[in-house]
């Protein structure tokens, strides 16, 4: 269920506001060599050992495949979620691809474990909204998250997300399915 009035307040940014440098695919190449410094070179930015992981390195592999099919998808892949003016990268956020026939887009976003539980995940979401609801071609806005990730359905809580289905993901499993409309997404 969702709170009408919860689709009606303003995305209002975090504290701990976060901005989005796009992680381009020279530096996913490097991360997925092992070059983190290289990477970082690549990105405009220091990356952190999170951007190593086993998990993280799936998703740079996976995304440079969807880039190869598409180029032009790759405005919607992945982002840098960074802080602050010395730019602290906090983790990676973005979209599963552009918007599909009927105009949903899914959204992603991981915060490495030294920032969790700090708002950068809420304020990651707030940014991905903004961006999903500023596109006019995006109808709908979905997350899908395992049904004992807490913290995300927290995160998403609020938000005007309602559960629409569950779904099997051959890498993470059971995911529970929200939506939200677009149209619902309030840009101030």
């Amino acid at each position: 269920m969702t709170d009408e009035a919860d689709l009606r307040r303003p995305l209002l940014r975090s504290p701990k506001r976060v901005r989005f440098v796009e992680l381009a695919g020279g530096a996913m190449s490097a991360l997925l060599a092992g070059d983190l410094s290289g990477a970082g070179r690549e990105a405009g930015i220091s990356l952190t050992e999170y951007f190593m992981t086993d998990s993280a390195r799936w998703l740079w592999q996976f995304r440079l495949d969807q880039m190869a099919a598409d180029p032009g998808h790759a405005r919607w892949m992945v982002r840098q979620a960074v802080v602050g003016d010395g730019g602290l990268v906090v983790g990676h956020a973005g979209f599963h691809g552009p918007p599909d026939e009927a105009g949903m887009v899914e959204i992603g976003y991981s915060v490495a474990p030294d920032f969790r539980r700090q708002g950068y995940g809420r304020s990651a979401l707030v940014e991905l909204l903004r961006l999903a609801g500023a596109e006019p071609t995006v109808t709908t806005v979905r997350a899908t998250i395992g049904p004992d990730n807490v913290a995300s359905l927290a995160t998403i809580s609020g938000f005007g997300f309602v559960q629409v289905g569950e779904q099997w993901d051959e890498e993470d499993g059971l995911e529970l399915v929200f939506e939200v409309p677009a149209c619902r997404l309030p840009l101030t």
